[in-house]
């Protein structure tokens, strides 16, 4: 439908128009109801305008630039209808709407029109509620944070009951759903005050600082694909040897993670792929038969670990699996002598495989490595820092880089990047593996030292977690005194790296039963055999990290126990925390509970922690939705254009 007069023009319900291939006017009641017929110098009121465009679908900017969205400033309201190539400004003095004036659009309306199609189904498929509760925290696109109450029927129309600040209170028909969005943030949002411009300057801004990053995003993955390697070997008898040496059964995700992979090295492009998990789900697994397909095509790997613990139980493991293959394995950390480092060192380009702690990154390590190409496996990559990762970065433009996280990708984010980056998820527990019989319970004497010898009955060993450095040597004489015929031993992050290892192998050999830590063992310990954890003041622990923690048992097919126990006063939020991590028992639930920090921190890995302000402002999931947008909207140009 064309615009004939100027004083005349029609605002349409959008979705409706969207699935027509052309804006026939029909006179019968849907249309009647749908569409707006704006007149100078009439009567009209602006509030119910306002609401009625929202209702229609369109969004509220601050600025309008595309199709389909709306904003308000003062008396003027700006809007750009479905049907027409031109935003039009409506100037109002009270109830009378005085002036309207017509702005010609940028782009054609083809382009328009494809935009808006693609941004309805965007919001579509960002829409996400599953799980939703009343009194959880929810944004509306055009509206802000606020607080989901209920759903409510009113004339026979279902609608979302949303609390905003001053007791202002939104219903948001069900139909339009795909407007909303859970919140996931670090931090307890604030809830927003309806009718404040706030909301969309916000938006605004983060459009902005999302336009950098698609920018910066798209540029790597430009030069990614225009730098070129030989591709790696495939796989030959070597790698069949290795795989019939992993003492599990493959699961679906790991085969499918692994055949990605491999794909990947198999083209002439570098590698930049991640690999998602929940803890003990075999990433690990993944990275060991990478970096001999890295060695058996004539190439050198690196593992970087963020801990000595971890980087030590990685070479011994490895160093295992390898004994039959002829490869070269190395470890490099301030576990070695002066001596032993520089012999390595000396020859580190000889050696095949290295595992190495940030010792790699010195001066006289790192320039010498990769001479010939090669793969960097980055594991537990949220523990580097940003030093690290621009390190990384220099060299991803030719390397093969491959990091392994234990923080789930959220799906609005994967969404976001599924063409820039590779993501690999696994979610699938190992076969027979048990969930963790998980206990929260104020802190009693009698439990511990039951679950204590239950466990050592059956011939397992304990982890007694005591998240406190001066007082630990009193917890061992403690449960000396409860358990006399157990063996126990103590580490901490202030034990020296040579005593830490020392307790770590005996332990290893069953030569301690409990051992009681603090949170050093969050990450990388991998001991089968240990399959009770007692936590001796849960509420000392974050969601994520207490969730984390948990991993380190249960990671073979014997029944494993955590008992989370706690002071008898709880905070609200302490009490919280631990409801959550009581309904995180089911194996894999990371993924399916909301650990909401678990998940943001994920995000973080992959877009960078600079973001965490702006995600807390929006939410994760809206901020993905525009993150997406603009990456879509810079993809074709060309890359002059996009500097």
């Amino acid at each position: 439908m064309n615009i004939t007069e100027k004083k005349f023009f029609i605002v349409a319900i959008t979705p409706y128009f969207l699935e027509r291939e052309s804006f026939q006017f029909k006179k019968n009641d849907f249309f009647q109801k749908n569409t707006i017929f704006l007149k100078e110098n009439s009567k009209q009121n602006l509030s119910f305008l306002i609401n009625k465009l929202s209702s229609f679908g369109y969004e509220k900017v601050q600025k309008v630039e595309k199709m389909g969205e709306f904003s308000h400033l003062g008396g003027t309201l700006y809007v750009f209808p479905i049907n027409c190539n031109n935003i039009f400004s409506l100037d109002f003095l009270g109830n009378k709407l005085e002036t309207i004036k017509k702005i010609p659009a940028n782009e054609s309306f083809a382009e328009n029109r494809k935009f808006l199609i693609k941004k309805i189904k965007r919001q579509k498929s960002f829409f996400n509620l599953a799980g939703l509760k009343p009194n959880d925290f929810i944004v509306h696109i055009d509206h802000g944070v606020g607080i989901f109450e209920k759903k409510v029927i009113i004339e026979n129309r279902e609608y979302y009951l949303i609390k905003y600040a001053k007791e202002d209170k939104l219903y948001v028909p069900s139909n339009l759903e795909r407007k909303l969005s859970k919140y996931l943030g670090f931090t307890q949002p604030r809830i927003s005050r309806l009718g404040s411009n706030l909301w969309q300057k916000k938006k605004r801004k983060i459009k902005k600082e999302t336009e950098k990053l698609a920018k910066e995003l798209l540029l790597l993955a430009k030069k990614r694909k225009e730098t070129l390697r030989s591709p790696y070997f495939p796989d030959d008898e070597i790698t069949m040897n290795l795989a019939s040496t992993f003492q599990y059964q493959e699961t679906p995700d790991q085969i499918k993670a692994l055949q990605e992979l491999s794909k990947d090295l198999e083209k002439d492009k570098p590698v930049d792929r991640i690999i998602c998990g929940d803890v003990g789900f075999g990433k690990t697994e993944i990275a060991l038969r990478a970096m001999v397909k890295s060695v058996n095509s004539g190439r050198q790997a690196v593992m970087i670990c963020p801990t000595t613990i971890l980087a030590n139980q990685h070479y011994h493991n490895f160093k295992k699996r390898l004994k039959k293959l002829p490869i070269k394995i190395a470890m490099l950390s301030r576990l070695q002598t002066k001596k032993e480092q520089k012999k390595i060192i000396k020859n580190i380009g000889k050696i095949d495989i290295i595992i190495a702690t940030h010792r790699v990154f010195s001066k006289d390590v790192f320039p010498f490595l990769f001479k010939s190409g090669g793969i960097l496996i980055i594991d537990e990559e949220q523990r580097f820092g940003v030093k690290q990762k621009e390190k990384f970065k220099q060299l991803r433009s030719s390397l093969d880089v491959v990091s392994l996280s234990a923080t789930p990708i959220p799906r609005t984010l994967y969404m976001a990047l599924a063409n820039l980056k590779e993501i690999s998820t696994i979610q699938t527990p190992p076969k027979n593996r048990k969930s963790i019989k998980t206990f929260v319970a104020k802190y009693d004497e009698e439990k511990i030292k039951k679950a204590i010898n239950f466990e050592l009955k059956r011939k397992g060993q304990v982890y007694f977690l005591h998240n406190r450095v001066q007082n630990i040597k009193k917890v061992k004489n403690y449960l000396e005194k409860l358990i006399p015929k157990a063996k126990i031993g103590i580490i901490h992050g202030k034990l020296k790296e040579k005593k830490l290892i020392e307790v770590i192998n005996n332990f290893e050999r069953k030569k301690i039963d409990v051992l009681i830590s603090t949170t050093i063992i969050e990450n990388g310990l991998d001991f089968p055999n240990v399959n009770t954890l007692i936590v001796s003041n849960s509420t000392l622990l974050g969601l994520a990290q207490a969730y984390q923690i948990k991993g380190r048992v249960g990671r073979s097919y014997t029944q494993a126990y955590a008992y989370f126990f706690h002071p008898k006063r709880l905070t609200e939020k302490a009490s919280q925390r631990l409801k959550a991590l009581k309904e995180a028992e089911s194996i894999g639930s990371g993924y399916q509970i909301a650990l909401k920090d678990l998940e943001i921190r994920g995000a973080g890995n992959v877009i960078g922690k600079e973001q965490s302000g702006s995600i807390n402002q929006v939410g994760l999931n809206l901020y993905c939705q525009i993150l997406a947008e603009s990456i879509e909207n810079f993809k074709n140009y060309p890359e002059d254009a996009i500097l």
